[in-house]
């Protein structure tokens, strides 16, 4: 009797399993690019979600964008008291499961910021399906009328916008990253900054037609925080500053005066940059806390004014010294203001003091945020610039 039970549950076991019970279906599916969340009434939280229409998709890439008429998304909103509460508001109007593991980037409104976001990530974090890769930024204005964007180039402007983060063209920031800053000490966090603005022309009849553009996402700066609160803005040259000083790589241009003088310009492209923090702490009268910090910064010549031969020594030894000045002025200013204006770490410098300060640091955690509001920083910075391109001067008439 035990073979005969036996032999039964071995052919059940290799008899194939038809179907899936969990199984999803993609034509049953609404497929998440972008969210947004705002403040809205008292109590109240606004969830803005950008959907993928799956016709525009299909076949070939003619007419998807704004430039088609259509664009290829579907934005909609829904309010609650929490964010889980307002995606399932959201699925009343929507008539398909909403699926979030393809959402690209996460917006927080500039009201929500300033209110403080860590209970609205809580969502995003908790739930099996949204990633914490997902690009996490700050819009100056309402995150809804940042998703109500089309983009020229690409399907929607979910993908734009993540495409701009994943080319370092600014600076990024990914959901885990953002949790990590905020459940650590010695840093405070920093995300992008977003704006929707007319940018470019798409001649088209269709354009001449509406008699109007359409806005377009862009990365603009970046937001600082002060725990999980929104407490300013840094503009795009800040925002380079902010890079070096946290050795993050970042994509771009800096024009500075050239050889010929301040008249005559350069422009260098950043290659890449680090910066190498010491921490020093006086127990003594003043118990102070100091940071010499050294930034070097790698970069190749891509525009040049007046008619210095760049390939002599002494020549690119001057564009480098005034390169490696307007680095240091642009990382010194912005880290004063991080001091006396949002008194806030946002380089990291307290886990570089931790680091070299263990004992020290225990002391100190509880209130790192005013001693770095009143410690000493020194900042220096050196230039180095590996290419110079394919001219050592401007082609001049005897060069012809």
């Amino acid at each position: 009797m035990r073979r005969i039970a036996a032999l039964i549950l071995l052919a059940l076991l290799v008899v194939p399993q038809a179907g899936c019970w969990s199984r999803r279906e993609i034509n049953e599916l609404a497929i998440v690019l972008g969210a947004g969340v705002d403040q809205a009434a008292p109590g109240q939280v606004r969830l803005t979600v950008q959907f993928a229409k799956p016709a525009a998709f299909a076949g070939s890439g003619e007419g998807r964008s704004a430039g088609g008429g259509q664009g290829a998304s579907w934005v909609v909103s829904a309010e609650g008291r929490t964010v889980d509460e307002a995606a399932r508001h959201l699925s009343w109007k929507v008539p398909r499961d909403i699926y979030w593991s393809h959402c690209i980037a996460l917006v927080f409104g500039e009201q929500m910021a300033r209110a403080g976001v860590r209970e609205a990530l809580d969502f995003f974090q908790r739930d099996r399906e949204p990633r914490e890769t997902m690009w996490l930024m700050a819009a100056q204005g309402e995150a809804r009328d940042f998703w109500e964007t089309f983009s020229a180039l690409e399907n929607t402007s979910a993908q734009a916008i993540g495409l701009i983060n994943r080319m370092k063209a600014g600076y990024s920031v990914q959901v885990r990253e953002m949790a990590e800053m905020l459940a650590g000490r010695g840093i405070q966090p920093v995300i992008p900054r977003v704006v929707a603005k007319d940018e470019g022309v798409s001649p088209s009849p269709a354009k001449e037609k509406a008699g109007g553009g359409f806005k377009q996402v862009e990365i603009a700066g970046a937001a600082v925080f002060k725990g999980d609160r929104l407490v300013g803005w840094l503009d795009d040259e800040e925002t380079a500053g902010l890079c070096w000083l946290k050795s993050k790589p970042v994509y771009g241009e800096i024009t500075v005066a050239g050889p010929g003088g301040a008249a005559k310009k350069a422009t260098v492209a950043i290659r890449r940059g680090k910066a190498k923090i010491k921490a020093f702490y006086d127990s003594g009268k003043g118990e102070k806390v100091r940071f010499d910090v050294q930034l070097t910064v790698e970069a190749d010549l891509v525009e040049m004014q007046g008619d210095e031969d760049i390939a002599r020594p002494d020549v690119l030894r001057a564009l480098e010294t005034e390169l490696g000045k307007s680095v240091e002025q642009t990382a010194a200013a912005l880290a004063a203001r991080a001091q006396r204006e949002f008194g806030a770490d946002i380089f990291g410098f307290g886990q570089a003091f931790h680091r070299q300060h263990k004992k020290e640091w225990r002391a100190l955690k509880e209130r790192w945020d005013e001693e770095f509001a009143r410690a000493e920083v020194k900042i220096r910075a050196e230039a180095h610039i590996r290419e110079i391109g394919l001219l050592s001067r401007l082609t001049s008439p005897s060069e012809r």
